[in-house]
């Protein structure tokens, strides 16, 4: 999963149109991109929208924040279509990862669910109280496979005037930015860079996307189609990038017991054969 763009959940023309992107999962909104006249509509659509999909993107839905009371009727509305995943919003850690489980079991056993088929998703940066608890996500619950960080909200909760300086992120948010990452590692699950706002400028998407990449994230949010070329070239492994890990992991396998391998001139040891594995993983190719 490199590409995961948010689609209205009030829109079924949007819904279409989605598909027929490359992006590699979809968002289907219930909470900001919805006004509140329309949230029961949203509902309703992306109910149908899940009913009818033929399946050929992960789907998930963001649902609204827990502090909204609109959490469990957004559940009770799209989880007997088998949504792949929720997105909770304004996340507060853990306790809330345990929370949103208890829910999608009872949704699962109510309607013939498989138990445990319903991933999680969190938007983790969103408040300051949410940052005071990246560090109790780990161990992650089994359902957890991604955090995303996001800085728009984080401004309002923050009282920022901007989140930028010039071109790019403010220090809160860089802070916020770079602590996901880390949380999202110490979890042992994807970590989720943010939109880029710049809507018009694919070369600055790029660059983001590019930046991301080298710095550990595994996916990034997406909010116009526009943007899914450069998020997928970005987040795809090279040719030369899938040479290398297959080489790294082909010598430690005919060199089991030693813990530094010399390839090209260089000294490559254990956190390398980890490093390869992951490119081999996202490029979709099997481990030597």
């Amino acid at each position: 999963m490199r590409s995961i763009l948010f689609v209205p959940g009030d829109s079924a023309r949007k819904f279409e149109k989605a598909c027929g992107t490359a992006a590699d999962a979809l968002v289907l909104d219930l909470e900001d991109s919805v006004s509140l006249a329309n949230k029961a509509l949203a509902r309703s659509e992306t109910a149908g929208f899940l009913q009818q999909s033929p399946r050929a993107k992960y789907l998930m839905v963001r649902v609204n924040a827990f502090d909204t009371g609109e959490t469990l009727g957004d559940l009770a509305a799209v989880m007997p279509h088998r949504p792949d995943g929720i997105l909770l919003p304004k996340c507060r850690g853990g306790a809330d990862v345990r929370e949103l489980a208890h829910y999608l079991a009872a949704f699962e056993a109510a309607f013939g669910l498989t138990q445990g088929s319903t991933d999680i998703y969190v938007v983790a940066t969103e408040t300051a109280e949410a940052m005071q608890g990246l560090s109790t996500y780990a161990p992650a619950h089994p359902r957890l496979k991604g955090m995303l960080w996001g800085a728009e909200d984080l401004a309002a909760s923050l009282g920022a005037l901007s989140n930028r300086d010039g071109a790019d992120y403010s220090g809160p948010f860089i802070l916020a930015r770079n602590m996901c990452l880390m949380a999202a590692a110490a979890a042992g699950v994807t970590a989720i860079d943010t939109v880029c706002t710049a809507i018009g400028d694919l070369e600055y998407v790029a660059d983001e996307s590019r930046a991301a990449r080298r710095d550990g994230f595994g996916a990034k949010m997406v909010i116009h189609p526009s943007h899914i070329e450069p998020v997928n070239a970005a987040f795809t492994p090279s040719e030369a990038e899938i040479a290398w890990a297959e080489k790294v992991l082909r010598h430690f396998a005919q060199n089991p017991n030693s813990g530094v391998v010399q390839i090209g001139g260089k000294m490559i040891d254990r956190p390398h054969a980890r490093a390869a594995e992951k490119i081999l993983i996202a490029a979709g190719r099997d481990l030597p």
